[in-house]
């Protein structure tokens, strides 16, 4: 059978992904009937879990054929909600959704009638997308439209977070029991916070009560469908779904079915109430599954067969919810149907051992044969993790579609330790989205935006002009003919950095305080460990560690700016300053020998070149110590992550030519990579370059490399890239993960997609579908260098 699936599974898998993805206005009218009947009667908190609550009372129920775990978001598979409270669409939005040639989404006539009639009237001037803007200074708009920075709680909310093991380990009836003793301990005569703990706890119980009734809901549901089922199978399947929704989420699993629907259960829970940045995610998977895994194979209830089964039935789940949908350039920061969720595969347990079990092996099986964009994968490596193991995860990783991911579990928790965690929270976290660093369950780390690097170096050379907008954005450091050494240069670039950070910092500070007392998530808060004990709102610093990330794009190309910069104007004298700023302004046309000279003749990051490396070890300093340790409004930090999505194409399309030879308009640098084509020395060359950067300092990095797939056949080819990864992990590096494809292949898929409509391939942090790609992030992909170990 096709991959091992069995039938079952691969109707599911089919469905999955032949069904367009769709706009579902009814979480949408929901909300709006709850706001039209609750705002200004009741506290927000209350609003926001009455609002949970009739969203969970009156959804439509979808039981798939086949399926064994259930729930969806929306209507049904691909079937997308829309979040007006936070951003509400314009009818030109959903026409332009409906149209666009990637990422689209089909919008009926129904949807765009009731959108235009109940949605826009009530939403329109209220939606927080609206009452962000209207806050943001003059200052910072300019730097957002021109492409400095980006900001994620633009069009959708804080939420960054990832489960722990409490919710397999408690129903809803226990987390309201525990949220009673709460308010019960609540202290009015000396803390004069009590009545505004009381009311979030209040709300929280209202969502606890809500979560009850959508599993009872499928219950009655599942029931009423067998009672009219033919098929004796089916009828007892449909039997045992409800049986499962008897018991969660109001109470604790004691099955491997039921904890799976558990997790199912909050995951639709949290992304319905917001949809937050990334999707809520499971995280160490295997590890919280195990126990129920071992005791159902004990007791002769569950075979390994099974256990796959419902496993591929999760993954079908998963790749049933597309991301929310998004315009303007929160799109493209971000322009794919993936939302992020992200599986933590192995690491270690919390006593530090090895945390490599069954159903470690079991989910990278189930991830080979699914072969499915959603759940993004992950495997932790430590130390302590098998060689069969990590193995085995290369294995799956050299087909070619780009996952699993590989994270240095070492690195993770040398990162939460820096960062102020306790040692078993950091043993229990990992990474969730694209590489950052979290202690599920206990941890809000909310990412805020991109930084473009390259830009603030352009505008540097402008004395704080942007010459693509046309505005003075910058401060006044000077001319980049005025600067008479190299180390007055990047003294004014890193003034211009801490600029923009500082503008950047102050529209977070008030975006948090509009999310922490205007949109309170109730539901989300009672499963992030603090916020009960503390009567306080996860967006509003509930959570034991409140962790606030800006994220650096383009290192790559930024270094070898500076680079092109030091060694041919002020060490080798091959040219100018003014003869630079001329070949920028022309985009190189007419400067061939210096384009010649930067591209060819420079040291570039990537090489394990010390020139080009000390530069960007410096270029990070500057981006570190701007952010780091600065406070949020949530009693956390600010820290950085390395990493683009899709933005370093945005970026490269608001930026103009750059020292080191790339034309105007181009994509940057991805993540921590070298610049496209930069990197000629060979794979441990640039694994050796990126270590240089303390990844310990960061929430995380991403590294990608691109690999011919002939270079890694046979048992050879895995060995050396497992020696690769562990070397790479040895120097702490933070994460990695590969492209194992040709150029051949990706040029012919580019000119004929419909001949490779399944091809997948790594983009950032997470795989696509080639076909889906911008014109413009095809290119990129194809101009990364393809190594050989040769």
């Amino acid at each position: 059978m096709e991959r091992g699936m069995n039938e079952r599974i691969r109707q599911l898998r089919k469905q999955s992904l032949s069904v367009e993805p769709s706009i579902s206005i009814e979480r949408a009218l929901l909300v709006t009937e709850a706001y039209e009947k609750y705002a200004g009667t009741v506290e927000t908190p209350i609003l926001r879990a009455l609002t949970f609550k009739h969203i969970m009372e009156n959804k439509t129920l979808c039981i798939n054929d086949g399926e064994l775990i259930v729930g969806e978001k929306g209507e049904g598979p691909q079937s997308a909600p829309t979040f007006p409270e936070l951003c509400c669409h314009t009818l030109e939005d959903l026409d332009i959704m409906h149209r666009r040639e990637k990422i689209s989404f089909k919008v009926s006539e129904k949807v765009k009638q009731i959108q235009a009639e109940r949605i826009i009237p009530y939403w329109q001037e209220r939606s927080l997308r609206q009452i962000i803007l209207r806050h943001m200074t003059p200052e910072w708009k300019d730097c957002y439209n021109a492409g400095i920075f980006t900001e994620f709680m633009e069009q959708r909310s804080p939420g960054h977070t990832v489960a722990d093991g409490k919710i397999y380990q408690k129903g809803f009836l226990d987390f309201k029991q525990e949220i009673q003793q709460a308010i019960d301990n609540l202290d009015f005569l000396e803390d004069e916070q009590a009545y505004e703990k009381k009311v979030q706890l209040q709300a929280m119980q209202i969502c606890c009560d809500a979560i009850i009734t959508l599993g009872q809901r499928y219950a009655a549901y599942a029931r009423e469908l067998a009672a009219r089922e033919t098929n004796p199978q089916r009828r007892e399947e449909l039997l045992a779904i409800a049986a499962n929704c008897d018991v969660v989420p109001a109470h604790r699993p004691t099955t491997f079915a039921q904890a799976i629907q558990m997790y199912w259960f909050v995951h639709i829970g949290v992304t319905s109430e917001l949809n937050n940045w990334d999707a809520f995610s499971p995280g160490r998977l295997d590890q919280h599954l195990y126990p129920f895994y071992k005791k159902g194979i004990e007791e002769g209830t569950l075979t390994r067969e099974q256990a796959k089964e419902l496993l591929e039935c999760l993954w079908v789940k998963f790749n049933n919810q597309p991301a929310p949908p998004k315009v303007g350039i929160t799109l493209k920061e971000s322009g794919t149907y993936t939302d992020f969720a992200n599986l933590n595969t192995g690491g270690v347990k919390p006593d530090g051992s090895d945390g490599v079990n069954e159903v470690s092996y079991l989910i990278l099986d189930v991830m080979d044969e699914m072969k499915l964009l959603q759940p993004s994968s992950n495997v932790q490596i430590s130390r302590k993790t098998p060689h069969r193991f990590i193995k085995r995860a290369l294995e799956i990783a050299r087909k070619g579609w780009g996952q699993p991911a590989l994270y240095n579990t070492d690195a993770i928790i040398q990162e939460m330790l820096r960062a102020g965690k306790d040692i078993v929270d950091a043993r229990e976290g990992g990474a969730s989205g694209c590489v950052e660093t979290g202690a599920f369950g206990k941890e809000a780390y909310i990412l805020t935006g991109y930084f473009n690097l390259p830009k603030i170096l352009e505008i540097t050379l402008h004395n704080g002009f942007d010459p693509v907008s046309g505005k003075q954005l910058g401060l006044t450091t000077g001319y980049a003919t005025d600067y008479q050494s190299y180390q007055e240069l990047f003294k004014a670039f890193q003034q211009q950095v801490n600029h923009f950070v500082e503008i950047k910092i102050k529209g977070n500070h008030v975006i948090e305080r509009i999310y922490a007392t205007q949109m309170p998530c109730p539901f989300l808060s009672i499963i992030i460990s603090d916020c009960i004990q503390k009567g306080m709102d996860y967006n509003a610093g509930g959570a034991r560690y409140n962790t606030s990330y800006i994220q650096g794009v383009g290192i790559g190309t930024l270094t070898d700016s500076l680079s092109a910069i030091k060694y041919n104007v002020f060490e080798h004298k091959k040219f100018t300053m003014q003869e630079l700023m001329q070949a920028l302004k022309a985009n190189f046309v007419g400067y061939e020998r210096i384009r010649h000279l930067v591209l060819n003749k420079t040291p570039k990051y990537g090489n394990d070149d010390d020139f080009a490396d000390d530069i960007m070890v410096a270029a990070f300093n500057a981006f570190y110590n701007a952010v780091n340790g600065r406070k949020n409004r949530k009693g956390g930090t600010y820290r950085i992550d390395m990493l683009p999505t899709t933005c370093h194409v945005y970026f490269g399309s608001v930026t103009g030519a750059t020292p080191n030879g790339r034309l105007a308009g181009k994509p940057l640098s991805e993540g921590i990579s070298p610049e496209q084509g930069a990197d000629r020395q060979g794979p441990t060359a640039v694994i050796k370059s990126a270590a240089k950067m303390d990844h310990l300092r960061t929430g995380g990095t991403l590294l990608n490399q691109k690999f011919n797939p002939s270079v890694l056949a046979g048992e050879e080819g895995l060995e050396k890239l497992v020696s690769l990864v562990r070397t790479y992990f040895n120097l702490d590096g933070h994460h990695i993960q590969f492209n194992v494809i040709d150029r051949k292949t990706l040029l012919a898929a580019q000119e004929r997609p419909e001949e490779y409509k399944d091809l997948i391939v790594r983009v950032a942090g997470y795989s696509d579908l080639f076909h889906n790609l911008t014109k413009e992030l095809q290119d990129e992909i194809i101009e990364r260098t393809e190594h050989s170990f040769c």
